[in-house]
């Protein structure tokens, strides 16, 4: 079983304050968030951790000035060294908003233009065929109505991405895991993934239909030619730099591994955590071949708090402008038509819940639970969450080391959730 680290929930806690990293007792001014709510988020938080759902995890909740972080647990099951605020996490899919916003500012710099075809940078994708239908050969294609546009990789809908069903389903699964598209961390670079991506047709036409991930791995290869630089290089120059992410990258330094924990699955048996990534000899230990704008990074509590801080605050941080206010508005209002959200839709609780789409990110467009409409934000499949909601002021951020591949991490980031709104004073 998993112990709680650092502080014991139920003795420690008297309503005056908060345990920070190193279990030192500091005093809180709470203006925005309530001693009582968080003195439940901690409860919910910790029992997750007490009953072994998860190792470990690190949790902030910020609203206007006051910011309060829970880190709780163990970097490994069985292990004794405990999660700390600094602890350092694979994002996953969190990584999407993060490269969205690196297109933004190429996109202000009149780099790129929303609406113009990517043909010049990416050739690749020029000229496309389109599949007659999703389960039809490879062969069985039509022309494309029209070339492929930033905001089409922007919105998910270029016309490829992940397929829905199960796999090798349909021919085009098939071929996406025989040329090596089907890894978040392929053995090749992105000169040879965007040349291997652009010898399969597209799934649907350009523009009809929202398709999750792949078109952040293409916006992560069209910054870099663009830039001229690599993917790392221009968001660390545009975007961590700036907002102070020294935490954040596409791998840990050999100095800072001892602060990666051991990233777990779920046996599908039994339900229980077995080693998906190691740390110090994991896949993130070193530099990767492939930068992936859809899901390589890793980083901090504190370093996506301040890239959300950022997007609440319209593009500016401690005076520090790094987007104007109309691109930060362009990423985070809904883009999608009734009709390119079927398929999205479809898989309510997992895609669909949020109602709209944005530039990489969800955005809600109705009130179903405790979310403001217009908070938006994405999940990560390696048990992250973050979102920040504008109506509130209110920014959720929520890491663990455990998959999305059963219903324990879900359930802990549904009880985050309640926890953080009903903590708002």
């Amino acid at each position: 079983m998993s112990k709680v680290a650092s502080w014991d929930m139920k003795d420690t806690w008297d309503g005056k304050g908060a345990w920070d990293t190193q279990g030192r007792w500091e005093e809180h001014q709470r203006a925005g968030l309530s001693e009582a709510g968080l003195r439940r988020m901690r409860d919910v938080l910790g029992g997750h951790v007490v009953s072994g759902a998860v190792p470990g995890l690190v949790a902030l909740v910020g609203r206007g000035g006051d910011t309060h972080v829970e880190a709780m647990g163990t970097l490994h099951v069985g292990g004794t060294e405990p999660m700390r605020r600094d602890t350092i996490f694979r994002m996953a899919s969190v990584t999407k908003p993060v490269t969205a916003a690196g297109v933004m500012i190429l996109i202000e710099e009149c780099r790129l233009g929303l609406d113009e075809p990517v043909d010049e940078w990416l050739p690749e994708l020029a000229d496309r065929r389109v599949l007659a239908r999703i389960d039809a050969p490879l062969e069985d294609t039509v022309p494309a109505a029209r070339p492929i546009t930033v905001r089409d990789l922007l919105t998910f809908t270029f016309g490829f991405g992940v397929v829905l069903a199960a796999p090798d389903t349909y021919p085009i699964q098939t071929a996406i895991r025989e040329l090596g598209l089907d890894t978040t961390a392929p053995g090749f670079g992105p000169e040879e993934w965007i040349r291997r991506l652009g010898t399969l047709p597209l799934m649907h036409q350009p523009g009809a239909l929202w398709q999750y991930h792949t078109g952040s791995d293409v916006l992560g290869v069209l910054v870099g030619r663009v830039s001229g630089q690599s993917l790392e290089e221009f968001l660390r120059e545009r975007l961590f730099g700036p907002l102070g992410m020294k935490d954040t990258g596409f791998h840990v330094p050999a100095d800072r591994i001892h602060r990666l924990p051991t990233s777990y699955a779920h046996n599908p048996e039994n339900g229980e955590l077995v080693v998906w990534d190691e740390a110090a000899t994991g896949k993130y230990s070193t530099p990767p071949v492939f930068q992936a704008g859809g899901d390589g990074l890793v980083s901090t509590v504190d370093d996506y708090h301040a890239f959300y801080r950022m997007l609440l605050n319209k593009g500016t941080l401690g005076g520090e402008r790094v987007l104007s206010r109309a691109s930060v508005e362009l990423m985070t209002m809904d883009h999608l038509m009734p009709e390119q959200k079927v398929e999205k839709d479809a898989f309510g609780d997992h895609f669909g819940r949020h109602g709209g789409y944005g530039f990489g990110t969800a955005v809600r467009t109705h009130r179903r639970d405790l979310a403001s409409p217009g908070q938006f934000g994405w999940d990560g499949g390696l048990g992250t969450t973050a979102y920040a909601d504008p109506a509130e002021g209110l920014t959720g951020i929520l890491l663990t080391q455990a998959a999305m591949d059963s219903a324990h991490t879900p359930r802990l980031h549904r009880d985050f959730w309640a926890t953080a709104y009903q903590a708002i004073a």
